[in-house]
């Protein structure tokens, strides 16, 4: 792993961002790095009939669930205002990130690959991958990689492998478990134990003794691997 000061981990919905990058980002925390988890949109409750005082206390839950699975990684976190039926142009969202990898001096960011099922995945990493080849082409050395999500395997090449210790590991899933959908209050799908079974995967994969995560390379940007 390289030296890294300030590192953010891009995701369109809570739980994206700490999934894609927290593996990684809370052995940066422990370095001393300053870390953050992005969040581009946020959940609405679903139910027709919910009053507005319902979704008021939903939205405000689910900001203090960033809160606290951000602290459990040894970071802080963002939410960039946005409402899934209302995201910005890709020109709107790319120049928003750019700045704000400007004036945070970002060495490393972490977001969505662009094989997936859902269009604010698509959306987000279109504007990282764009934000971050306009500073590239500025000069800058700034590096993104895209993170492993059962939502967005398309195409997604696992090219850099990462050993988590066990005590990572139960940090990593302490985080995670800050969040209701992890924890299968809000739909059924396995979390927990998909990533369990993904990690042992990747572990036989590499050849390694423990949980294992993987990240792509930015070919588009990337000239050389790091």
């Amino acid at each position: 792993m390289s030296q890294i000061k300030r590192a953010v981990s891009i995701g369109a919905h809570s739980l994206d961002a700490e999934i894609l990058g927290g593996p990684i980002l809370l052995k940066y925390a422990a370095t001393g790095a300053h870390c953050t988890y992005i969040h581009v949109t946020q959940g609405r409750l679903e139910d027709p009939n919910a009053t507005e005082e319902a979704k008021s206390e939903y939205l405000k839950e689910l900001l203090n669930q960033n809160k606290r699975a951000a602290e459990k990684l040894g970071g802080d976190t963002i939410w960039l205002g946005y409402v899934s039926s209302n995201m910005p142009s890709l020109e709107e969202f790319a120049t928003r990130l750019e700045k704000y990898f400007e004036e945070e001096k970002v060495e490393l960011v972490i977001t969505h690959w662009r094989g997936s099922m859902h269009p604010r995945h698509i959306n987000t990493h279109d504007a990282v991958t764009t934000a971050v080849k306009h500073l590239r082409e500025k000069g800058s050395s700034i590096r993104l990689v895209y993170g492993e999500n059962f939502e967005d395997l398309v195409g997604f090449i696992p090219q850099a492998y990462f050993k988590l210790e066990p005590e990572e590991l139960e940090r990593w899933y302490s985080g995670l478990k800050e969040y209701s959908v992890f924890q299968g209050e809000i739909n059924d799908f396995p979390y927990r134990e998909y990533y369990s079974t993904i990690g042992k995967v990747r572990q036989i994969e590499s050849n390694h003794t423990g949980h294992t995560v993987t990240y792509m390379y930015a070919s588009l940007i990337e000239n050389m691997l790091w």
